[in-house]
């Protein structure tokens, strides 16, 4: 396909001209709280960019998964009504840290522009900021003066946010052609049909401060984004990117399903393209660890498929069927995007789930809808209520179009103003789920120690134990030249056995000991990639620059902790094999006591799966092979499908692969030598923690035999108080459960055929001083008992009217009936209730023949019943 050979050529193009290729992170971005999706391919580098991290180059380029919907971009509602816009959408970029600026970005854009998308020179329109004669000037060696547009803030100005990087920016447009539009120039083309914006080059050269001030940045850096749908639909020279290979091909299939033709400019069009779009982004999220729910970004999701699941009505599709076009998308995407073909079963069997879910909810909504015409058409405004209207389109996704039909075919309009009041309010509590937070580029002083001492030598691969030089010392807050006894802080060498806390593993303790020193190790941390710094309070002496001392790691909890990250490795190992290949890694913890391990699935565990999970586990641990570790080129461990790689991680250019035969990740935590060290592996606790993920906390070793011993000990406990074996308590219990059982049949047994006397003795006592006979009495029964007492009281009575009530200590409960003939005849429950309801401070109310209230007053049911008789005597037929 097309849309595959211009994504693979340009990032080719870069790879030759120095740049590392790093694959799409995510669409979720689970290290950044301030997004609800990956929106942008800068997003996995904005780190770098905010100088809080670096890299092991300064070149990148990518083809990022994006996501724009719900937040600040927000493109959900435009979907299939315009030519360009997605809710899901590839963008290739090219970045610079520091190395190349404008005059390299301006030379690669024009080159990947005319060589690898083919574009004609004439036809492309760059624009500038208003300000920038630098971007100005580069552009003219490419096209004339009179081709490059300057633009203003508004268009050509990029920030991260109030605060941080930004800088200006330069567009490229393409000219499609006088049949898009009578503009003869980029500047008059303001509806922006005509010439399509498909490369946009940021140019990050300041700082700006919360005061707004705009500093230089130390190192200038390049950002730069092209829309991939965008670069296919004009080579292609299609009038929509709904017409471009990948996403026509999904509508075909879409076609198939609903045995409806498309037209690009038919009615039903619109529908085509919501489904192609919203599967692309509904796939890519589920693959990503995402499910529908009702909460951040799994809600956003949910409205997506909603979205979908009622313009897939309009093409009279009233079935799930977004899984029937699923194997298309895979067919043309899974190729370059694994996780798609490996999590298909997965993505498929939820989102039938949720569609039937929401069909179920369509069909309830149209049952509210009628409850509310029918409110409405009786009030006098003939007005449906912008809450009412709203709540419809949100709960029950009825779009407001079809709710404006429907309320014109009834005679009723709608409050709108109210009904968009809500919309924004809706739109403001989407946006506070994305946290706000100054983005604030920084040269960290970490950075600058790293610079000027270099990075510490981590050498607790193979030593527990190493001297070291103290080359930094940092007491609240700051570097010092010396720290006192007493004092805590951390403390920096030039090289160390102590392990760091990253990637879930937390650090190691021990001690640091000079001549005269000791320093108490309570925690091992990383403040700047390549630095280790140790954690705690120097106990003895004082420590200054230069010191050597001994840097002895506590091995006993060092082991514990590496046989747990092991068993993390098995686990994952496992669930793969138990699960299948859609389980992902979405978090984890390692500490000497215990494991905890985060993964997407959409539903919880069976006992026979966690039993398999702790069977294989074990049965590796008895196979005891060796635990290997080596080093790659990222480059090739990307390629390599046995190697896992893992959310949010950022690799350098040289990894480090945990080898158990079976099971190979790239992690650079510490492991154990050999499973068998692992000794014994349990499951202690598994649970949702979110939608669509779920939590194992497990235990081994010492910790797995006393979790044992826990249930054993319980197990023995249950025996003595059953009088049993251990053995036997199985047996004992099923033994107790089916005399439970007998015994609760005999009771209700005897309880029926004394309720039975109960209702025979009062039919015997009916009243019949009026025009009807009635039955008017209290029983000692349950709420439940006395609905079946009053119906068997009828039924003996024949034709007449049975008013019963049970009492209890703080409320009570009333229930009437009448019969058919009665009824027809006038005489109503619902106003019998209603006159005894007052009288015990409660409520209630019914139908004709049945009704019933509940009360506050039991002690007044007999002044109850007393009106309740002098009615029923005096009045022959008492209308409702």
């Amino acid at each position: 396909m097309l849309t595959q050979t211009i994504r693979r050529q340009f990032l080719q193009y870069f790879k030759d001209r120095g740049h590392a290729v790093i694959p799409s992170s995510p669409v979720v971005p689970y290290d950044d709280p301030t997004l609800l999706f990956n929106n942008a391919g800068m997003n996995q580098f904005k780190d770098v960019f905010l100088g809080k991290s670096h890299r092991d180059y300064t070149r990148a380029a990518t083809s990022q998964k994006c996501i724009r919907v719900g937040g600040k971009h927000n493109d959900l509602e435009n979907v299939g009504h315009t030519s360009r816009h997605l809710t899901f959408f590839e963008m290739l970029g090219n970045f610079s840290f520091g190395d190349y600026f404008k005059k390299e970005a301006i030379q690669f854009a024009w080159e990947v522009s005319t060589n690898i998308f083919g574009f004609d020179p004439d036809r492309i329109w760059p624009s500038v900021f208003l300000d920038d004669d630098e971007a100005f000037e580069l552009w003219t060696a490419y096209v004339p003066a009179e081709r490059i547009t300057r633009f203003g803030e508004k268009d050509n100005f990029w920030e991260m946010g109030d605060t941080g990087p930004c800088g200006p920016c330069s567009e490229l447009y393409y000219d499609k052609g006088p049949q898009y539009g009578k503009a003869a120039k980029l500047s008059e083309d303001t509806a922006g049909e005509r010439f399509l914006e498909f490369w946009n080059l940021v140019f990050m050269q300041y700082n700006r401060q919360p005061s707004g001030k705009k500093d230089p940045l130390p190192k200038p850096s390049i950002d730069t984004g092209a829309g991939l749908e965008r670069v296919i639909s004009l080579k292609m020279g299609v009038e929509s990117i709904f017409e471009t290979d990948v996403l026509r091909s999904i509508i075909a299939h879409t076609e198939e399903v609903s045995g409806i033709p498309y037209n690009l400019h038919d009615a039903k069009a619109p529908a085509f393209r919501v489904i192609a779009d919203h599967l692309r982004c509904l796939a890519f999220a589920i693959a990503d660890g995402v499910q529908p729910s009702n909460v951040d970004r799994g809600y956003v999701l949910r409205k997506v498929l909603r979205r979908a699941v009622r313009y897939g009505r309009q093409l009279g599709i009233d079935r799930p069927f977004l899984a029937e076009i699923l194997p298309q998308l895979v067919d043309t995407m899974g190729g370059d995007y694994p996780e798609l073909a490996k999590g298909q079963d997965r993505i498929a069997e939820i989102l039938t789930v949720e569609e039937e879910s929401f069909i179920r909810t369509l069909r309830r909504g149209g049952n509210i809808l009628n409850q509310i015409i029918e409110k409405s058409q009786s009030a006098k405004t003939k007005l449906i209520t912008g809450d009412d209207a709203f709540k419809l389109k949100d709960t029950y996704g009825l779009p407001l179009e079809e709710i404006l039909l429907i309320a014109k075919d009834s005679d009723l309009t709608v409050d709108q103003n109210r009904y968009q009041e809500l919309e924004i309010e809706a739109k403001q509590r989407s946006r506070s789920t994305q946290k706000s937070t100054h983005q604030l580029a920084s040269e960290s002083v970490f950075a600058n120690f790293v610079k000027e001492k270099g990075e510490t030598k981590f050498v607790g691969y193979g030593h527990t134990m190493s001297s070291g030089k103290v080359i930094g010392l940092v007491v609240n807050g700051e570097f010092v030249d010396t720290m006192e006894e007493g004092q805590e802080g951390l403390v920096i060498l030039n090289e160390t056995p102590f392990y760091a806390e990253m990637g879930g593993q937390v650090g190691d303790t021990g001690t640091l000991a000079g001549m005269e020193q000791t320093f108490l190790v309570q925690d091992c941390i990383a403040p700047y990639r390549g630095l280790i710094a140790h954690k705690g309070m120097l106990q003895k002496g004082s420590l200054v620059l230069g010191t050597i001392v001994t840097a002895s790691v506590d091995t006993e909890r060092r082991q514990k902790i590496a046989n747990n990250h092991t068993a993390t490795h098995l686990l994952h190992w496992a669930l793969f094999q138990v699960l299948g290949e859609h389980v992902k890694q979405a978090g984890s913890v390692v500490d000497p006591s215990r494991l905890r391990f985060d993964f997407s699935h959409h539903k919880a565990l069976s006992a026979e799966e966690i039993r398999h999970l702790e069977d294989l586990i074990n049965g590796k641990i008895r196979e005891n092979l060796p635990v290997n570790s080596y080093e790659l080129p990222y480059e090739i461990a990307q390629n390599r499908e046995d190697i896992k790689q893992f959310f949010g991680e950022k690799y350098g250019a040289q990894v480090r692969v945990i080898d158990i035969d079976y099971s190979k990740e790239l992690c650079g935590g510490t492991h154990t030598s050999a499973v068998g060290n692992i000794g014994l592996f349990r499951i202690a606790k598994e649970n949702s923690i979110a939608a669509g993920v779920r939590r194992i906390e497990a235990v081994t070793g010492k910790e797995a035999e006393e979790l044992s011993r826990e249930g054993e000990e319980q197990l023995s406990k249950l025996a003595q108080l059953l009088k049993t074996q251990p053995g036997l308590v199985q047996e004992r219990i099923e033994k107790l459960l089916e005399e439970n059982k007998l015994l609760t049949q005999e009771l209700k047994a005897i309880k029926k055929s004394q309720l039975n006397e109960l209702v025979n003795q009062l039919t015997l006592k009916a009243e019949r001083k009026g025009p009807v006979p009635f039955i008017v009495g209290t029983l000692p029964v349950s709420v439940e008992e006395l609905r079946s007492c009053v119906d068997q009281a009828l039924e003996l009575l024949g034709s007449g009217v049975v008013v019963l009530a049970a009492q209890f200590p703080d409320k009570c409960q009333l229930v009437a009936k009448i019969s058919d003939d009665l009824v027809a005849k006038g005489y109503s429950a619902n106003e019998l209730v209603k006159l005894a309801a007052p009288v015990i401070e409660g409520s209630g109310g019914g139908k004709a023949n049945t009704a019933q209230a509940g009360g506050k007053a039991p002690n007044k049911l007999d002044e109850a019943f007393a009106i309740l008789r002098s009615h029923l005597q005096r009045n022959p037929a008492p209308k409702a």
